[in-house]
C-alpha cells in the first residue's frame, strides 16, 4: 500500500518492510467504507484479537464478498466463538476468514443446511475438499450478522498465512482505513523490579504524572529511582470516523538513544496468544479493568511480537546518572504519540514498602502441584502458572476457594469433588459451579465418574457442588397455539434455564426433525419454514430442551398453514 485515501496518510517504509504482503491482490470484504470497531492484535481477555472488526452501520444483512479468487476450505456454525464463519484459501499463500455471519450465500447455505440435517445439529464444522466450492473475487459468500460471541453487529475479518495458520494484520494487505488520529495515552506507571529497587520513594508500582508539551509530545515529571526499574502504559488508538477505543500497532521504548523494547502487531501465533497475560499487568487488570502494557519482559513471556529487546526492556538505574526514556506509541498509519520520562539515579528514604502475603501453600510454577482440601482435590500440572507465588486455599463442606482472580492460569487444572455421601438421585442433579460475585454458581463442565465429579478450568476462585432441580423453560415468541401461520416465514421460541444452563435442544414438526438456530445471547431458538415442505394444513410442533444436569422440558403446539 502506498498510502491511505489517495496518499493523505502515508505508511512508512519501516512498517511495510516486515513481511512480503501483497498490497493490490485483495479487495475489501464489504462494499461500504471500512470503519473499525476492533483492530488486529487488540488486547482482549486472555488473547490477542486475530483480525479486524468492521462496523456494519449498526445493522445485519450486508453482503459479504470474497476478497479474491479461492476455494472454501472450512465452514463452521457454533453458538459462541465466531458463530457462523467461512474460511477461504487463496492462491497467493494466504487465506481469509469471515465471522459472526447472519447467514451464508444461497449456494453455501444449501450446503450447510444439508450437513446440519444429516447430523441433526445446529452446531457443525465442515472441512471441505480442495476446490469443492470455488469462489471468485467479488462473489457473494454471506451476509453480516451478530452470531457467536459478538457484542453487536459487525464483520470479524482475518487474513492468515495458509501454511502456518498465523493471522496477519489485514491492513498490511491493502485494506484501507482512514486514519489521521494519533494514539491516546491514558496512564503511565513505573515498576521497581529488583529487590533493592525504588521509584519516587516507593517499592511498589506507582502512577506517573505527565503533561502535553507545545510540540505535541508528552513529558512526565522527573522520576527519582534506584535499582532495576521498568515502565508500563495504558493506551488505545482511534481511527477516523469512529469513537471506538481500539488497540495500537506498535510500542517502542528507547533509553538514552538505545532501543530497549520494540514490539508490534504484524502477526502472532494462536498458540502463544494466551501469553498476553504476561504482556499486561494482570493483577492490575483483574482489579481495575485497566490493561497496562509492560515495556519490560517477564521471564515467562514467550511472545514472538518483539522486533527487538535489550535487557528484557528493564532499566538499570545507577546512583548519580541521568536517563532519558522515550516511549513511542504508533498506529499502522504512522501516527505517533511520544512520551518522554526523565529519570535520575537517586536512592531515597522509602515511604511505600513492598509486601507479600505468605500462606502455607507455595506454588512452584515449573512443577506439578497437588492439594487435598477435604471436600475436593486440586491438581495443577507443571507450568499452569507463569511464576511462583503463595496460594491461598480454603475449604468447606462442599465448597473450596482457590486463591483469587488476580493470578492468571496458562493451562487447565483439575478440581475433583468427592460425592460419595450423595444418593444416585442427588448426584444426577449436582454439578460443579464457580461462584460469581453475587454468589450464584456458574456451570463448569462436570465429568461424573462414580463417586467423584471433576472439572477442568483455567479460572481461580470459589467452586462448589450445586444442585439444579428445575427444568428449562420454553415459551413461544411469535405465535400462539392453534394459530394460522400461513404468511409466517419462521417460528421463534424463547428457552432459558435458571442455573446449570442449556445443554441440548431439539424439535420435530409432524414427527420429522427440524433445524433450530440457537442464539444464546437472546435465549432464542428459530425455525425457518423454508427448510421443510409441509404437506399438512394442521401441524404439530414438539420442542424438547434439556439442561446440563439432565432436567428436561417439552413444549408442544398445534398450528395451521396453507
Amino acid at each position: 500500500m502506498k498510502g491511505i485515501l489517495a496518499g493523505l496518510f502515508l505508511f512508512t517504509s519501516l512498517l511495510f518492510g516486515q513481511g512480503p504482503y501483497p498490497k493490490d491482490f485483495f479487495r475489501p470484504p464489504l462494499d461500504i467504507p471500512i470503519i473499525l470497531s476492533g483492530t488486529f492484535g487488540e488486547l482482549r481477555s486472555n488473547h490477542f484479537h486475530a483480525g479486524i472488526d468492521i462496523k456494519t452501520q449498526q445493522r445485519q444483512g450486508l453482503p459479504v464478498y470474497a476478497i479474491a479468487d479461492g476455494t472454501i476450505t472450512r465452514i463452521k456454525v457454533s453458538e459462541w466463538g465466531y458463530g457462523k464463519v467461512v474460511y477461504i484459501a487463496h492462491p497467493n499463500g494466504f487465506s481469509s476468514v469471515y465471522g459472526h455471519l447472519q447467514k451464508f450465500s444461497p449456494k453455501i447455505e444449501e450446503y450447510v443446511k444439508k450437513v446440519q440435517y444429516q447430523k441433526q445439529s445446529y452446531e457443525v464444522e465442515m472441512f471441505l475438499d480442495y476446490s469443492e466450492i470455488k469462489v471468485q473475487k467479488g462473489d457473494l459468500i454471506a451476509y453480516t450478522g451478530n452470531t457467536g460471541g459478538s457484542a453487536g453487529p459487525h464483520l470479524h475479518f482475518e487474513i492468515r498465512n495458509s501454511a502456518s495458520e498465523m493471522p496477519t494484520n489485514p491492513l498490511l494487505h491493502g485494506i484501507e482505513v482512514r486514519d489521521a488520529t494519533d494514539p491516546t495515552l491514558l496512564n503511565v506507571y513505573a515498576y521497581p523490579l529488583s529487590e533493592d529497587a525504588q521509584v519516587n520513594q516507593s517499592e511498589k508500582k506507582i502512577k506517573l504524572r505527565y503533561h502535553r508539551q507545545s510540540d505535541g509530545t508528552f513529558l512526565a515529571d522527573k522520576v527519582l529511582a534506584a535499582g532495576t526499574i521498568g515502565f508500563g502504559i495504558n493506551t488505545f488508538d482511534r481511527q477516523d470516523l469512529a469513537a471506538n477505543k481500539n488497540g495500537v500497532y506498535s510500542v517502542k521504548q528507547i533509553v538514552n538513544g538505545k532501543t530497549y523494547t520494540d514490539y508490534d502487531f504484524e502477526t502472532f501465533s494462536f498458540s502463544e496468544s494466551r501469553y498476553i497475560n504476561t504482556l499486561i499487568d494482570y493483577p492490575h487488570y483483574s482489579t481495575q479493568r485497566e490493561r497496562i502494557q509492560k515495556c519490560f519482559k517477564d521471564p515467562s513471556n514467550l511472545l514472538s511480537i518483539y522486533r527487538s529487546i535489550y535487557n528484557e526492556g528493564k532499566i538499570e538505574v545507577a546512583e548519580g546518572l541521568s536517563y532519558k526514556v522515550e516511549i513511542h506509541i504508533t498506529d499502522l498509519a504512522g501516527n505517533l504519540t511520544k512520551l518522554v520520562i526523565p529519570v535520575e539515579g537517586k536512592r531515597q528514604e522509602v515511604k511505600i514498602s513492598k509486601s507479600e502475603e505468605k500462606t502455607d501453600n507455595y506454588i512452584i510454577a515449573k512443577k506439578p502441584n497437588n492439594f487435598d482440601l477435604g471436600a475436593a482435590k486440586v491438581y495443577f500440572p507443571a507450568n499452569t502458572f507463569y511464576e511462583n507465588f503463595y496460594m491461598d486455599l480454603k475449604n468447606g463442606s462442599d465448597t473450596i476457594t482457590i486463591h483469587n482472580n488476580t493470578v492468571p492460569a496458562h493451562r487447565n487444572f483439575t478440581i475433583t469433588f468427592d460425592v460419595s455421601k450423595y444418593s444416585e438421585k442427588e448426584k444426577k442433579q449436582l454439578f460443579i459451579g464457580r461462584l460469581n460475585q453475587d454468589m450464584t454458581p456458574s456451570y463448569s463442565s462436570t465429568y461424573k465418574r462414580g463417586s467423584t465429579f471433576s472439572t477442568r478450568t483455567r479460572n481461580l476462585g470459589t467452586y462448589t457442588l450445586a444442585k439444579d432441580t428445575i427444568a428449562p423453560k420454553i415459551s413461544p415468541k411469535n405465535f400462539k397455539n392453534k394459530q394460522w401461520l400461513t404468511n409466517y416465514s419462521y417460528l421463534s421460541l424463547r428457552i432459558s434455564d435458571d442455573l446449570s444452563g442449556i445443554n441440548t435442544y431439539n424439535a420435530t414438526l409432524n414427527g420429522e426433525w427440524i433445524l433450530l438456530e440457537y442464539e444464546p445471547k437472546t435465549n432464542t431458538i428459530t425455525y425457518n419454514f423454508d427448510d421443510l415442505i409441509l404437506d399438512k394444513k394442521q401441524c404439530e410442533l414438539k420442542v424438547v430442551v434439556t439442561d446440563n444436569v439432565g432436567n428436561s422440558s417439552t413444549f408442544t403446539s398445534m398450528f395451521y398453514r396453507k
